[in-house]
């Protein structure tokens, strides 16, 4: 007769198959009309500043509800709030796929995040729960994969869609997360925290202040900067006095959790980089289509999916920190070769970005389990909640930075003396700026790493007296 943790160690890997078809179809929906937005703006005859709401409601809503889906698997069971998810982002699909006004595109697309956006919650805490420490680097490597794929079908697919059908059928594909929905229910345990109160003020405010933020960024805009820094201050006011706050702010008096979660935004920030400035730069200097932007785009995702699990294999048998340090050389010398290859053949960019987008997700892989190890079975779904947010507010303040850095034009000079183009002048200062922070950051971990260990060293003989 199967024992308890057998079955859940047998529901923990087909539950990762199901996350890494479902992250598939969330991550290219969140990419995918990146593609299409000239084509949508010229049908309903819209500025740059209107279309972009396509991608920024979604971006805002899809933060706010990854925090939220984690807060609320203390409350409600995994299974329920998927079910939740998978069919509002289903009725999103099917508001987009039939509308007739911009208006309703959006409000497809926000109905959408708020179902997708439990899907990378669940991503991180299934691991987690169903995983011990000993093999949760290899789920997570496992859950990679999902990011990965998704991330490199994406514009390939709505390139072939879109020329060849209408944008629309894109909300089609979204629908085919449903397929997922009867496993889950299946194979999901009951299991759920401790009901109690809920802090919707708290949860409003925390919502408001992402909102706030996201739009100052990706806006640039001092005055949404201001409103985000108020509101964030009456979140951590509420937190504090309210008898059952939204986050407890006990969970930041945890150093290595505190510590984890700044390293996760400055290095997730960095190396999510790389999908944002490629076909900005493939489409200016080397002249592509979407579609074929994709293609050079596709073997370094293919290779980081083929290798994902590895990652996390080196997590779990080599420790943490030797995949940090992994990821950042992986990281150092995709940035330096394409810092020197700027505008010459799309083929050498193709085999560099290879180091660069495998740093990208074996830095995702070691950031997710250094958080996760931090945390208490309490503050665990909150904490990977907010691990989630903090990866989607560092991607979108990165790819703030960096369009307004391309939006000043060409620059005069560059750093690296190899490239003589001078219209690629600013994306290979860009590259080695980004090797530059990567290095200063991997020291930095690697300071935090031999302090800790080094803490844990003097605290082992005086817990030793204690016990004899």
């Amino acid at each position: 007769m199967q024992t308890h943790t057998s079955i859940q160690k047998n529901n923990g890997e087909l539950l990762l198959v199901l996350l890494v078809f479902t992250l598939i179809i969330s991550v290219m929906n969140a990419t995918m009309f990146n593609v299409v937005l000239p084509t949508i703006s010229d049908q309903f005859q819209l500025s740059p500043s209107q279309v972009s709401w396509i991608i920024t409601g979604y971006m805002i809503v899809y933060a706010i509800g990854s925090v939220t889906y984690g807060k609320l698997t203390d409350r409600y069971s995994l299974k329920n709030l998927l079910t939740f998810g998978l069919i509002l982002f289903a009725i999103g699909s099917v508001v987009g796929l039939v509308a007739a006004q911009y208006w309703m595109v959006i409000a497809g697309r926000i109905v959408q995040a708020a179902g997708a956006s439990v899907i990378p919650a669940t991503a991180m805490i299934v691991p987690v729960r169903y995983f011990s420490p000993e093999r949760r680097g290899r789920a997570l490597g496992t859950v990679a994969i999902g990011f990965a794929l998704g991330s490199a079908l994406g514009p390939i697919i709505a390139g072939i869609v879109s020329s060849t059908w209408n944008w629309r059928v894109l909300f089609v594909i979204s629908l085919l997360s449903l397929l997922t929905l009867p496993m889950y229910r299946k194979y999901l345990e009951d299991e759920k925290g401790a009901a109690g109160k809920m802090d919707f003020i708290g949860g409003f405010l925390l919502a408001g202040t992402v909102a706030i933020l996201l739009l100052a960024l990706t806006n640039v805009n001092s005055w949404f900067a201001l409103a985000g820094a108020i509101s964030f201050a009456l979140f951590l006011l509420r937190i504090r006095y309210a008898a059952a706050p939204f986050i407890n702010p006990a969970i930041f008096r945890n150093k290595p959790f505190s510590f984890s979660l700044m390293m996760t935004f400055v290095m997730i920030g960095i190396s999510f980089a790389i999908p944002f400035i490629t076909p900005q730069l493939l489409s200016s200097a080397n002249h592509l289509s979407p579609v074929l932007i994709g293609m050079v785009m596709l073997p370094s995702a293919l290779m980081a999916a083929l290798l994902g699990r590895r990652g996390g294999k080196l997590a779990d048998e080599k420790g943490i920190p030797f995949l940090v340090y992994t990821a950042s050389a992986l990281l150092i010398i995709g940035f330096i070769c394409l810092s020197s290859v700027v505008g010459m053949s799309p083929v050498f960019i193709a085999v560099f970005l290879i180091f660069g987008v495998l740093g990208q997700s074996f830095m995702q892989i070691a950031m997710s389990n250094t958080v996760s190890r931090t945390l208490s079975q309490e503050h665990l779904g909150v904490g990977m909640g907010l691990f989630t947010m903090i990866t989607f507010i560092s991607s979108a303040a990165s790819t703030a930075a960096i369009g307004k850095i391309l939006d000043f034009g060409t620059s005069t000079f560059h750093i690296n003396p190899i490239p003589h183009n001078s219209s690629t002048f600013v994306y290979s200062n860009i590259f080695l700026a980004l090797a530059f922070l990567v290095v200063v950051m991997a020291a930095l971990y690697y300071v935090q790493f031999r302090c800790a260990a080094k803490m844990a060293k003097d605290e082992k003989p005086d817990r030793t007296s204690v016990t004899s």
